[in-house]
């Protein structure tokens, strides 16, 4: 007999497909064959292998067997498996092999037969036998592969599922066990002169030997009087220690020590000592004291003072040590502890994968995370509720929706009952992917699976709701919260508020203002305030702003910066130029810190004043706050200023400013420039505004159409830019050069219900200036001009120019 073998290996990288076929015909009799591709075999005795491995945490593999067989007298057998399980146990031992064998008895006929797709046989004649080859434990099948076929190699390192048996052999209780607690109990005497129990315990707990220890009582206040003694009464407290420090007694003073710097200092004194000698359970207890005091160093000093003495580190130790330098934010040195534990052999708890879970996360390490998460998985260890969490939040901080729903998979496949922590940080996960269709629908399963929203929820799917603009969801969110009685707090009014100022609901925020106001427990605070100033602001509504800010000053709340700059735009806009400056002075009182945010608004307020006594004033308040903004606008006012020293001053200002607030200050600028007829100056600093960068997007050019986009300017701005763009196609038509067929200008359209928009100041200058573009009726903020009319528009001006 001769054995054939083929071989084929595929490595696919970066792909998310990859077939490989293999081919081959045989026609010598009476062979044995055995194929690791495709193929087909002829006579006696035929084996097809296909082993998968992935690399991949999420990564999928599709086998199908396809083998052909012509013959009489032919025995067959399949070695090809799909199954997630068994992909997970081949991610987490790389020497793991899966064989699955299906056999075919000798056929009756003589016709050909092809296996090209999933085969359905009638069980009283095939069967399927399927087994699963480790490199720990061998498997019997009723239909054994050829012995050539099963060749795994054998792993150097056992298992995680192996490493794990003696960890849940000796901390999960066992079926004997329970059956010895559910055991009927023995007589118990009852006295007959007083009426008996309704309930008896079935099995007294045994209570620990501590407990009969008549010492433990002047022990422990030893301890209490110990841990309330200073540093240098310690020693001498230490004399007076009722007891010799047994092991047991000394174990039992150092857990009961409360501050850190007591618990090493006793822990110190055992150690010089030498009564007995220390084991790891004496520096677990004392690096469980210094974790609560965030002390990683000392922690880590301990272990390593463990390692040199050759005492023992357990689970208990590695997870106390990688759990504190999470929560002083070592992570580095998390990572490096977790990795020192898994070379000695040891399993991580369920505490220990969940908190170097969140380690990995918080590093941007998605990849291991999944890989640890896998590895684990596939070695007996059930993620718990934490866990999930910890994946939810990582892919929510990076907007990722396919990691959500592969949490969400991962939690019904394996039965994981998500709890409110893990519900609150799936809903922020989807706030922040943009999905919130589907932050509704996990808000109506939490409720329906009998669990009770709390405040951290409730304000998770409000700022949702406001973020897509849901105002109806919004306001059914809070009456259901008003019927249920589900908790509230200020966060999360305050973020409702917010988003009725975002929406321009009036009503409704008023409406929650006052709910606020009777409130125990929520009353009204800065933010409470800030937020009602806003809507009034944004609505123009000047009396309402000045009655709150009374109402602040008598209730003893301070103006914050966000709600000072809302006050002082809504007396701007509404020309109450003296309570303005009032509202100003009593924020510089207050210690409010002025930004640049803040210079902004005043520099706003400038553009609209009339009067030039008003203007006098605004730029008095601006002039505490920035004086270097106030000289430049006295700089622009002077005739004299030449376009070179207007240009480093310009340069000057903007460097100085913060990015955020560099175009608005150049819009203002040139706002203030056509207030004071100053049109040259304006559009030298629109050009100036386009050199630095600060107007990136106003022009964009394709062969069929030009477009001007002044979404970002202000109104004196837009209508600067619109100038400056007609008079240069004047120049292209002049020049006769080649023109696209299309002109466009975009000045974009609120949705906020008091936005304004350029829309009306836009138009109503298009029309001053006789332009052809007229508004498109399908788009709102969008004006079109074909090149024809441009042309013929040009030509009716010449010899004038477009600016006078």
């Amino acid at each position: 007999m001769r054995i054939f073998r083929v071989g084929s290996v595929l490595l696919s990288i970066g792909l998310k497909h990859a077939s490989g076929i293999g081919k081959m015909k045989v026609q010598i009799l009476s062979c044995t064959h055995i194929q690791r591709s495709k193929g087909y075999a002829q006579q006696k005795d035929a084996g097809q292998l296909t082993r998968s491995l992935l690399l991949e945490p999420r990564g999928t593999v599709n086998v199908k067997p396809n083998l052909q067989i012509i013959a009489d007298d032919v025995k067959c057998s399949h070695v090809a498996a799909r199954s997630a399980r068994c992909v997970r146990v081949m991610a987490a031992s790389l020497s793991t092999a899966l064989d699955v064998h299906f056999t075919i008895p000798k056929s009756d006929t003589k016709r050909p037969i092809f296996f090209t797709s999933p085969i359905r046989h009638n069980p009283t004649k095939k069967r399927l036998a399927i087994s699963c080859n480790s490199s720990t434990s061998e498997t019997s099948s009723s239909t054994k592969p050829p012995q050539n076929i099963s060749e795994s190699p054998s792993p150097k390192n056992p298992s995680l599922s192996d490493q794990l048996k003696p960890l849940s052999a000796t901390t999960l209780s066992t079926k004997d066990h329970q059956a010895q607690l559910l055991s009927r109990p023995k007589s118990t005497w009852v006295n007959p002169t007083r009426p008996k129990r309704s309930v008896l315990s079935l099995q007294r707990q045994k209570k620990s030997l501590y407990s009969y220890n008549p010492q433990i009582r002047e022990l422990k206040l030893f301890a209490k009087k110990l841990s309330g003694s200073g540093e240098d009464e310690f020693e001498s407290v230490l004399e007076t220690i009722p007891y010799p420090p047994t092991r047991e007694n000394a174990l039992l003073i150092l857990n009961s020590l409360r501050p850190w710097q007591k618990t090493r200092l006793f822990f110190n004194w055992i150690k010089t000592q030498n009564v007995f000698p220390m084991e790891t359970i004496f520096y677990n207890v004392t690096m469980k004291s210094l974790r609560y005091g965030l002390q990683f160093d000392i922690i880590e000093e301990l272990a390593n003072e463990m390692v040199s003495n050759e005492i023992q580190l357990d689970n208990i130790t590695y997870s106390t040590i990688i759990t504190c330098a999470k929560k002083c934010s070592r992570f580095d040195k998390a990572v490096e502890w977790f990795e020192r534990m898994y070379k000695t052999g040891l399993m991580p708890d369920e505490v220990t994968y969940s908190a170097i879970l969140d380690v990995y996360a918080k590093l941007g390490k998605v990849e291991e995370v999944l890989s640890l998460y896998e590895r684990g998985v596939a070695s007996g260890w059930k993620p718990d509720p934490i866990t999930f969490s910890v994946l939810a939040k990582m892919f929510g901080e990076a907007g990722d929706y396919d990691g959500i729903r592969y949490v969400l998979q991962e939690m019904k496949s394996l039965d994981v009952q998500p709890n409110l922590v893990v519900y609150n940080t799936l809903l922020e996960a989807m706030g922040k992917a943009g999905k919130p269709g589907l932050a509704r629908s996990l808000f109506e399963e939490m409720v329906d699976s009998g669990l009770t929203p709390n405040e951290k929820t409730l304000t998770a799917l409000a700022k949702i709701y406001g973020k897509a603009r849901w105002a109806k969801d919004a306001m059914d969110l809070w009456e259901r919260m008003k019927s249920n009685n589900w908790p509230m707090d200020f966060i999360l009014y305050n973020t409702l508020l917010n988003m009725c100022a975002d929406l321009g609901l009036v009503e409704e925020a008023e409406m929650l203002f006052k709910d606020m106001k009777i409130s125990e427990k929520c009353r009204p605070d800065s933010w409470t305030f800030t937020a009602m100033l806003n809507i009034y602001g944004s609505g123009g509504n000047a009396d309402k702003s000045m009655e709150l800010f009374e109402e602040m000053s008598k209730l003893g709340i301070g103006l914050n910066i966000m709600g000072c700059t809302c006050l002082v735009q809504c007396l701007g806009k509404a020309r109450r130029i003296d309570d303005l400056v009032k509202v100003f002075n009593v924020a510089i009182d207050g210690g409010v810190k002025l930004d640049d945010r803040f210079c902004g608004c005043l520099l706003s307020v400038a553009s609209l004043c009339d009067e030039s006594e008003d203007f006098t004033k605004v730029l008095a308040c601006l002039k505490q706050a920035n004086p270097k903004l106030v000289a430049f606008v006295k700089l622009i006012e002077g005739e004299e200023t030449s376009f070179e020293t207007l240009k480093e001053e310009f340069r000057a200002v903007v460097r100085d400013a913060a990015i955020e607030t560099r175009r608005p200050f150049c819009n203002c600028l040139i706002d203030i420039c056509r207030k004071r007829d100053l049109h040259g100056r304006a559009h030298e600093l629109l050009y100036l505004g386009t050199l630095y960068g600060l107007y990136p997007d106003l022009h964009h050019k394709t062969v069929k159409e030009w477009s001007l986009d002044v979404r970002s300017l202000s109104v004196g701005a837009a209508l600067t830019a619109l100038e400056e763009w007609m008079g240069t196609l004047t120049k292209f038509v002049q020049r006769d050069e080649e023109l696209p067929e299309l002109f466009s200008a975009h000045t974009g359209s609120g949705t906020h219900k008091f936005s304004q928009g350029l829309a009306n100041s836009f138009d109503s200058h298009v029309k001053k200036l006789a332009a052809p573009f007229r508004q498109s009726e399908e788009r709102a903020g969008h004006f079109v001009a074909t090149r024809e009319d441009l042309v013929s528009w040009v030509q009716s001006r010449i010899p004038s120019s477009v600016i006078a």
